[in-house]
Parts: structure tokens; sequence; C-alpha cells
């Protein structure tokens, strides 16, 4: 998750808007940062992260330094390891370049659609980051000011 500290000392973190039409209309608790799963007998907590962040966003992680915000669980039992990057880079993502996700529409319908994973990202004030991002990662807001 990119953060950056503002010129008043603020900080804000960079998320991401779920794509595809469960998400279409929500805006509370239908973003995310940015992540994916991976192995990790055969691939490191960062190297997926460096590695997803490409394949959704279609740019490379920014410049900066890493923090370990460590796990949480999120409630449909997924475990979110996340990291944060302190930049000042201006970030420039194109998700429609990433790779696309392809599901059955509506559902029992027997029609699949392809669509972006995350659909738009921006920055944000932590405590808008808080309404926004599911419920379990807005756990590593908290873990921020430790991060600085």
């Amino acid at each position: 998750m990119p953060i950056r500290v503002t010129a008043a000392g603020d900080i804000e973190v960079f998320i991401a808007h779920m794509g595809g039409p469960l998400w279409a209309r929500k805006d509370d608790r239908a973003w995310s940062i940015v992540k994916g799963e991976f192995d990790p007998a055969t691939e490191s907590a960062r190297d997926a992260a460096l590695r997803e962040w490409a394949e959704e966003t279609g740019a490379p992680v920014p410049q900066g330094g890493w923090f370990d915000l460590g796990v949480v669980k999120q409630s449909g039992g997924k475990t979110v390891h996340a990291f944060a990057v302190l930049t000042e880079d201006e970030l420039s993502i194109h998700p429609e370049a990433g790779e696309p996700v392809t599901m059955e529409w509506p559902p029992r319908s027997g029609r699949t659609v392809s669509f972006a994973e995350i659909d738009r990202a921006e920055w944000c004030a932590v405590d808008v980051a808080r309404t926004r991002l599911v419920a379990a990662q807005a756990g590593f807001l908290d873990r921020l000011d430790v991060a600085r």
C-alpha cells in the first residue's frame, strides 16, 4: 500500500476500488489494498506484493521505503499480508492493463463477464480509507503510525 505524508504532516494512503458488477455501486467497504494470493513455499510475501501490484495496476511499485504491516484475516477467511511503501512518487496506474478476472454474472445465468480486478484507485486520508477499505484491512491503517 503506497503511503505519503502531506505538507501538513498527515498520512494519505493509495487504495483501489474493486472492479466488477458486485462492487460497481458500492463505496464503503468496497475498496482494498492491491493484493493477491501467493505460495510461501515458492515466493516471498514481498515478491508477491511486487508481482500483484504490477498485475493489477499495470505499473511498477513506486520507489520508497518499505514497512511490513503484518497480516490480517478477512471475514471470508483470506489471510492478507501487507506492506506500506512510503513514497513521494506521483502514481500513474492503468487498471485496464491488468490481468482480467472472469466470473459468471449474473449468478447461475451461465453467462460470463470479464473485468479489471480494480476499476480505479486514489490517494485518500486515513480516516476516509478506514470507511472505504474492507473491514479487516482497516486494521493495517492502525499500524501506519508505527511505520512512520
